[in-house]
């Protein structure tokens, strides 16, 4: 399945994990400033390019907004902000990629200028009569099925169906690409790499960090320290953000994602564009929140949120009088002797933190996150994670160090963490955190950061699970994570399995 944001192939996107849904571009009314209009650019890096069409409407107040369409990766209607024309100078922000756009209208038919992602590219614009509608995503093709296959024999399996991938395709070795995977199935835990990767390599996991603060928010509501319909609110300091008139954003609103808030803050503006959310602190954080307030929005959905999961692991430091990180050791790796999952490395892990790659797989810089540590911010290894993951499947099994005051809550936060509340992308539910796949039965989670992807996935029916770890981000073809761990979960049931050749 698509989750490939805007621009990824050229530059890195903001922990992205989920679909990107697709809407058709509809051709503006009638314009009433220079700029509104349907616009058209192609962005180059390399030998790679994108299309990407801007459509600017002007309201009747002559309010000025945008969307913009990244039309052959399929990411369509990504709204602006920021919208602002002086003179001729004309600039906006795309804030679910963390992008912006600055130039001028230099005559009727040209918008000239820049597009800042990273580095910055030229990207010019001109006017069209209208809208071009991307092309339908290629249909993926599948191997074979065959029985389901069991742990144990799963790399000499993996080894033909990556054989392509390997010599010329997402893993060959001017890459630089490591993959590390971890697979249980029925008591059997196999831990295996490719490419670069080591068995005891660290990757960031990107947004799988969503269901770590998940099981955190399940922790301090087993220990009686908050309640899952608690107003965020009343966890944050006094006089942070005022109470709204009507209903408000609860802890459960936020490990749902359903809580209204947008996929970034609007106040989100790296000084250091290789590491971006190194310098947004919780003053920005609620900074924002004054600002925007916390009303939950009438007939709210799901809404994937950065935002929202950043909050929530801030919001439960603060209960807890503690950082993110102290959270996250207390609550779960510790109980749980995870001793490689951690947002800060010591030296020793520093030296088997394997080097990220963005999507042309060129060096990237690693992500440091602070007020939106619980968005995102976890570095592991595989075997960890598949730990992680083998307490999941079986909480019943899980025995924590003795006199542990966090273990003793463990196994029922586990189980309460799976509970399914609400509904989430199509044919899918969520419950604190986890996406849950009804066909399938897998309860999964991925992510991606500037430099790395993964993708996890526990399925109770079957009796296994599995992690796939990648130093390289999605690129135009989408994340390899997804798709590796998607021809995995087939494999292990028996089903046509997605084919991992280019």
């Amino acid at each position: 399945m698509n989750r490939t944001p805007l621009l990824v192939s050229l530059l890195a996107l903001i922990l992205l994990p989920v679909q990107a849904h697709s809407i058709s571009a509809q051709p503006p009314p009638a314009a009433s400033s220079g700029v509104s209009g349907i616009w058209l650019g192609e962005l180059h890096a390399g030998s790679a390019s994108l299309r990407i069409q801007l459509i600017v409407k002007d309201d009747s107040n002559g309010k000025l907004s945008c969307t913009v369409d990244s039309l052959d990766q399929n990411a369509m209607g990504l709204a602006c902000d920021d919208v602002e024309l002086k003179g001729n100078a004309f600039s906006f922000a795309v804030p679910v990629v963390n992008g912006r756009w600055n130039g001028k209208l230099a005559d009727a038919k040209t918008l000239a200028g820049t597009w800042t992602q990273g580095s910055p590219l030229a990207l010019n614009f001109s006017r069209q009569t209208n809208a071009v509608k991307a092309n339908p995503p290629a249909e993926p093709t599948y191997d074979s099925a065959m029985p389901p296959v069991p742990a144990a024999e799963l790399k000499s399996v993996l080894d033909r169906d990556l054989a392509k991938a390997l010599e010329s395709g997402a893993l060959a070795p001017s890459t630089g690409t490591g993959v590390a995977v971890g697979v249980f199935e029925h008591g059997v835990r196999r831990i295996f790499t490719y490419g670069t990767a080591k068995p005891d390599s660290i990757f960031e996991i990107g947004s799988m960090t969503k269901t770590f603060t998940g099981l955190i928010l399940a922790q301090m509501a087993e220990q009686g320290r908050i309640e899952l319909d608690d107003a965020v609110r009343d966890l944050l300091p006094a006089g942070t953000v005022a109470k709204p008139a009507g209903p408000e954003i609860t802890l459960l609103d936020l490990a749902t994602q359903h809580s209204g808030l947008p996929r970034m803050p609007d106040n989100f503006r790296p000084g250091d564009e290789s590491n971006p959310y190194a310098d947004y602190h919780a003053a920005n954080l609620y900074a924002f929140l004054g600002k925007h307030g916390v009303a939950v929005p009438a007939g709210a959905s799901f809404l994937y949120s950065n935002l929202g999961f950043g909050l929530l692991g801030q919001a439960l430091a603060v209960r807890a009088g503690s950082t993110y990180p102290e959270l996250l050791k207390s609550e779960v790796t510790q109980p749980l002797g995870l001793s490689d999952t951690t947002v800060a490395l010591s030296p020793a892990q520093q030296a088997r933190f394997i080097p990220g790659h963005d999507g042309q797989n060129r060096p990237a810089h690693a992500w440091d996150l602070d007020a939106l540590a619980g968005a995102g911010a976890i570095r592991s290894t595989a075997g960890d994670m598949l730990t992680y993951l083998q307490a999941n499947l079986h909480p019943e099994s899980v025995r924590p160090p003795a006199g542990s005051a966090a273990g003793s809550t463990l196994q029922a936060s586990l189980s309460l963490s799976h509970q399914l509340r609400a509904d989430s992308l199509p044919g899918m539910r969520i419950a604190l955190a986890w996406l849950y796949q009804s066909e399938t039965g897998n309860y999964w989670h991925n992510g991606a950061t500037g430099g790395y992807s993964s993708y996890g996935f526990f399925n109770p029916k079957g009796d296994y699970a599995a992690i796939v770890l990648v130093n390289s981000t999605t690129g135009s073809k989408g994340s390899f994570a997804d798709r590796l761990g998607e021809h995995i979960s087939e494999r292990l049931a028996g089903k046509p399995a997605i084919s991992l050749a280019d």
